[in-house]
């Protein structure tokens, strides 16, 4: 009997710790551009930068956070139905901060080209050379159906990089274990204003402002 009050006494500290720390949790907020709006341009216009980072992705932080609040609200109550009902908008906001967050810092005025270092020679091993990488990378973007994104992640189980695409705002670690290097968002929010539905030119144009350098660190990071 004592054991089992224990065992009681030991599970309920530890969900008032976990309570606590959501409770305590600082809400999500949008991140800074490392550039202008503008510094993009001819690639991706300012327009489209100002509308896609001050309202899409502000949009997702705000919705993020307002689902997390009702979240802490079900799991204080212990309403599990609730907590379910959540998991959507969890994923889809969340997603999108996620995404949005490695998309500005994966591109960069004045960048484009290659990447060199380990990044080069690991794109050669998988792909075979960096063209067979962007055109595998372009491909698979084009062919989102509807919204999502274009990825290359790394496998830390197998070692090595992989393409691939994810719907909507599926975060891809979330989804597909890959470590997140470099994502490409095609939703027609990203593009349309200045590429219409022609979303081939703008994965054409988007190469010019791939920051390899932020790439190359996230690829020597998840390696550690």
């Amino acid at each position: 009997m004592l054991g089992r009050l224990a065992s009681r006494g030991r599970s309920c500290t530890k969900l008032i710790a976990a309570l606590g720390c959501l409770a305590s949790r600082q809400k999500h907020t949008l991140p800074d551009l490392p550039y202008d709006y503008g510094a993009l341009e001819p690639h991706i216009n300012a327009e489209i930068m100002q509308l896609h980072h001050s309202k899409h992705h502000a949009t997702y932080v705000n919705n993020l956070n307002v689902a997390e609040e009702k979240y802490k609200e079900a799991l204080a109550k212990g309403d599990v139905t609730a907590q379910v009902s959540l998991q959507p908008a969890l994923k889809f906001n969340g997603g999108g901060h996620i995404n949005h967050t490695i998309f500005w810092t994966n591109l960069s005025p004045n960048a484009g080209g290659e990447p060199q270092g380990e990044l080069m020679e690991a794109i050669k091993r998988d792909f075979g050379s960096f063209g067979n990488f962007k055109e595998k990378l372009t491909a698979v973007s084009v062919g989102v159906q509807g919204s999502g994104w274009g990825w290359l992640g790394f496998n830390q189980d197998q070692g090595h990089l992989q393409v691939t695409a994810c719907y909507n705002q599926d975060p891809l670690q979330g989804t597909t274990g890959l470590i997140p290097l470099l994502g490409i968002d095609v939703w027609e929010h990203a593009y349309y204003l200045q590429y219409k539905n022609v979303r081939p030119d703008y994965l054409k144009a988007i190469w010019n402002v791939i920051n390899w350098e932020n790439v190359s660190a996230r690829y020597t990071a998840c390696k550690k």
